[in-house]
């Protein structure tokens, strides 16, 4: 991270209490120093409005749009262009990143591998895509670059000044507060058994990130669904 310039850095559930103090950051313990520490990847992106993860799909079919590694560099500028905010997120370097965090990605970037050899390392995999975005890269006016994070997931991020208020992003912490309502309102018309509500969490959560929508569409499902969901409790 500090090879590219990128220096927002949220670390999900660490392993080891002591991983702000990992020897090997040679020149860059500050920026561990200064990393967020979260316990769950919903809370080290609530702010972000784009949310990309990364990982091999040699033994998973993806749910999100899948872009090619050049494409990521100008997803990215055109959501800081509209005034978002970008994780690019990491698993665990054992097991990756799994099905539900990957049901909070908006879309999923792919490392061209060796068929032979598709895994990567986890330094080598966050540093290939960090100087994808350093290098070509083209700053805007009024556009401040941010950084990156890891995680046992990670996140890495950079984000822009601001577009007018209605047209803004919604962020995952929007999308959460509207997964939340949409999911209890399914409860209360009993939508389908509860056997099935982990799936149509997941397939929700899916759902939401394809809209893209902005923070007044957000508002407003929200304020529809609340209605219903009150009409339904009476």
């Amino acid at each position: 991270m500090a090879n590219f310039g990128f220096s927002r850095l949220a670390v999900v559930a660490p392993y080891e209490e002591h991983w702000r103090e990992a020897k090997s950051a040679v020149g860059a313990s500050d920026l561990l120093q200064d990393a967020r520490c979260t316990q769950c990847l919903a809370d080290a992106v609530a702010d972000c409005t784009l949310v990309i993860g990364t990982g091999t799909l040699e033994h998973r079919r993806p749910e999100q749009p899948v872009i090619p590694l050049p494409e990521l560099t100008p997803m990215v500028d055109a959501e800081l262009a509209r005034g978002g905010r970008v994780a690019l997120v990491f698993g665990s370097e054992k097991r990756g990143l799994t099905r539900e965090d990957l049901a909070l990605c908006h879309a999923l970037v792919e490392i061209p591998t060796d068929p032979r050899q598709p895994s990567m390392n986890l330094g080598q995999a966050v540093a290939v895509c960090l100087y994808e975005l350093a290098a070509r890269h083209i700053p805007q006016e009024n556009q401040a670059e941010d950084t990156c994070t890891e995680s046992g997931p990670a996140h890495s991020g950079t984000d822009d000044a601001a577009a007018p208020a209605s047209d803004n992003p919604a962020c995952a912490r929007d999308l959460e507060l509207l997964a939340a309502v949409v999911e209890e309102t399914m409860q209360a018309a009993n939508y389908s058994p509860a056997a099935m509500q982990k799936a149509n969490d997941h397939d929700l959560n899916l759902l939401l990130r394809r809209l893209r929508l902005t923070r007044r569409d957000a508002r407003r499902i929200l304020g529809l669904f609340r209605r219903v969901l009150w009409r339904l409790k009476q």
